[in-house]
C-alpha cells in the first residue's frame, strides 16, 4: 500500500534520510524503530506530506503521494498539537470535519468514541484542563475520528500509563482488523514485538534491517536452545553443556545450551526428557529489543 523508493532528505546539519526504501503491505502493522536522531520523525513527516523529500518518491497504492491522500490518512505527531481553549467535543468535531466528515456523521462518531472510552462527561472540558494522559487520549481520537485507511503514529504510547497503553494497543489491533494499515515509530520494543507484523530499523539515516519480525529474530538466532525444569536437573549431559542458568518468574529452572546439529538437537531432547521435571524445550530466539541493541551499537 505504501512504497518508499530511494528517499533522501538533507538539511544543513547533514543527511537525515539516506536512500530509504520501504514497502508497507496493505493491512499490516509496520514498526519503524531507531535511536534518537536516527531519522524516524523526518521520514514520517514526509509520509504525511508535511515535508518534501529532496530525492526519491513515495507511492500510495501505486500513485505518487500528494495532498489528496491526506484525507485517507490519520497522523499523530510525537509533538502533540491540540487547541488548548477548545473543548473536547469541539476539538473532535473540528478534526472530523476538516477531514471531510459531515457534521451529522461527525457528531455520531464523536459521541460513540466518548461513550466507548467512558469519557463522555469530559466533553465540555477545555483541553488545557485535561491531564497529559487524557489529552493524549483525545489526540488519538482526533487522529482516527475520520476512519483513515492509513494510520501514522509517531511514538503513540508516549505519556500513557500502562492501563492506557493497553487501551491504545487494543484500539490499534481493532482498527487493523478492520483493514487499516498502520505505521508507528516507538522506543518500546515490547510493543513492536506484540503488535508488528513487519518492521524496519533505521540507524544514522539508513535502513539497516527490515522484514517480518519473526524472520528478523530468526536471522539473528545463535543456535542456542532453552531447556526448562521444575527443579534443578541431575542429567550429566545437561550439566556438562550449560551455558547459562536462571530461575524464571514461575520458579522453573531455565538452562541455555548450544545445539549446532540435528544430532545435538535430538540428543538434548532425549537427555532433557529423562528428567521427570522437564517442562520446556524451545529455540532461544533473540527479542526485537536484543536485535535492536545489537544493530545500533555497531
Amino acid at each position: 500500500m505504501i512504497e518508499v523508493k530511494n528517499l533522501t532528505k538533507i538539511y544543513e546539519s547533514g543527511v537525515v534520510n539516506d536512500n530509504i526504501n520501504i514497502l508497507i503491505p496493505k493491512g499490516s502493522i509496520y514498526g519503524l524503530l531507531g535511536p534518537n536522531g536516527a531519522g524516524k520523525t523526518t521520514l514520517i513527516r514526509m509520509l504525511s506530506t508535511i515535508t518534501q523529500p529532496d530525492t526519491g518518491e513515495i507511492l500510495i497504492n501505486g500513485e505518487p503521494l500528494n495532498e489528496g491522500h491526506t484525507s485517507v490518512m490519520g497522523y499523530m505527531p510525537e509533538e502533540r498539537g491540540l487547541y488548548k481553549k477548545m473543548s473536547v467535543w469541539e476539538q473532535l468535531i473540528f478534526f472530523a470535519e476538516i477531514k471531510g466528515v459531515k457534521k451529522t456523521e461527525a457528531i455520531k462518531r464523536v459521541k460513540y468514541w466518548l461513550e466507548r472510552l467512558n469519557i463522555l462527561e469530559w466533553k465540555n472540558k477545555k483541553m488545557e484542563e485535561l491531564s497529559k494522559g487524557m489529552a493524549q487520549k483525545i489526540q488519538f481520537l482526533c487522529t482516527i475520528i475520520h476512519e483513515p485507511e492509513i494510520l501514522i503514529l509517531d511514538e503513540p504510547f508516549s505519556g500513557f500509563d500502562p492501563v492506557n497503553v493497553d487501551l491504545v494497543k487494543g484500539l490499534i489491533l481493532e482498527l487493523n482488523k478492520k483493514g487499516t494499515t498502520i505505521l508507528f515509530s516507538t522506543h518500546r520494543m515490547e510493543n513492536v514485538e506484540e503488535l508488528c507484523t513487519e518492521m524496519s530499523i533505521i540507524h544514522q539515516g539508513k535502513i539497516v534491517i527490515q522484514g517480518k519480525s519473526i524472520d528478523i529474530r530468526r536471522s539473528h538466532f545463535d543456535n542456542t536452545y532453552l531447556l526448562g525444569f521444575t527443579q534443578k536437573p541431575q542429567n550429566k549431559w545437561i550439566l556438562d553443556n550449560i551455558l547459562t542458568e536462571h530461575s524464571a518468574i514461575d520458579g522453573n529452572i531455565i538452562i541455555k545450551v548450544a545445539i549446532n546439529s540435528e544430532e545435538d538437537r535430538l540428543k538434548a531432547l532425549k537427555e532433557a526428557s529423562s528428567e521427570k521435571s522437564f517442562v520446556l524445550y524451545k529455540e532461544n530466539l533473540p527479542s526485537i529489543h536484543e536485535v535492536f541493541v545489537k544493530t545500533v551499537s555497531v
